[in-house]
C-alpha cells in the first residue's frame, strides 16, 4: 500500500472512526443516492422519507404520477427530473427482473453489476459505485466531489486527473477493505475541514501530508 495513503487512512480513522456498511435494501440505497444529487444530505434524507411515507411500496411509486412524486421529493431539488428518472428506473427494473429488487446483482461480477446499474436512467458512476460498495460489498471506490477534491489536494492522485482516473488510482493504492472507510472519512473531512472554499488548514490533521497545504505555506 502507498505509504501516504496508509497514513491518511490511519489519521482519518483516528478522527472519524472506522465505518461499516449498514443493512440497507439495495433499491432503497439506489433511490436515496439518486435523490442526493445536487442537494444536501439533510434535504435528500427528507425527500426520501417523504417518498417512502407517501408510497410505502415501490409499486405505489410506479402507480403515482410524476407530478405527485415530484411534490413529495421537491425538498431535494430537481423534483420533476428526479421523479421521471425514478419512475424510469422502476419500469426498467420491473421489466428486467420481474420485481422491484436489485438482489440479483449479487450473483454478477463487479463489471456486470456496474454495467447494469449504469444502464439505468439517471445512474452515473458514483451512484453505481455507492450501491455496489455499500449494499453488496463489491470492491469499488466511489468518488464524489469531496473524495475527488481531498484526494487531489493530498496528492494521492495527480492534479488534472478526472473522476474515472481518480477512482482507478485510489483503487490501486488503497486496500480493498478500506474503500468504504476512506470514502466516508474523506467526505467527512471534506465537509468539515478541507472545504472547497476556505479550507481550515490549521485544524487539519493531514496538513503535514498535504501537497496543497505545503505549496501554500511555501509561498508565504
Amino acid at each position: 500500500m502507498d505509504s501516504k495513503a496508509k497514513r491518511c487512512i490511519e489519521i482519518l480513522e483516528d478522527l472519524y472512526g472506522v465505518s461499516q456498511a449498514g443493512d440497507i435494501d439495495p433499491l432503497d440505497l439506489l433511490i436515496q443516492t439518486m435523490l442526493s444529487q445536487n442537494t444536501t444530505d439533510t434535504n435528500s434524507f427528507r425527500a426520501f422519507r417523504n417518498l417512502k411515507t407517501a408510497y410505502p411500496r415501490y409499486k405505489d411509486v410506479l402507480a403515482a404520477s410524476e407530478e405527485e412524486i415530484a411534490k413529495q421529493i421537491k425538498v431535494g431539488g430537481l423534483g420533476e427530473m428526479k421523479a421521471r428518472r425514478i419512475k424510469e428506473v422502476l419500469i426498467k427494473l420491473k421489466r428486467d427482473a420481474g420485481a422491484f429488487d436489485l438482489s440479483f446483482l449479487a450473483s454478477m461480477s463487479k463489471v456486470e453489476a456496474e454495467e447494469y446499474l449504469l444502464s439505468l436512467p439517471g445512474v452515473g458512476p458514483k451512484t453505481a459505485a455507492v450501491v455496489l460498495l455499500f449494499a453488496f460489498g463489491f470492491p469499488i471506490m466511489p468518488v464524489d466531489t469531496h473524495v475527488y477534491r481531498v484526494s487531489m489536494r493530498l496528492g494521492l492522485v495527480p492534479e488534472g486527473a478526472n473522476i474515472k482516473e481518480t477512482q482507478r488510482i485510489l483503487e490501486e493504492i488503497i486496500p480493498k477493505d478500506k474503500y468504504l472507510s476512506l470514502h466516508l472519512n474523506l467526505i467527512r473531512h471534506g465537509r468539515s475541514i478541507c472545504r472547497a472554499r476556505g479550507p481550515k488548514h490549521e485544524e487539519c490533521a493531514l496538513r503535514h501530508l498535504c501537497d496543497y497545504y505545503l505549496r501554500a505555506t511555501s509561498l508565504k
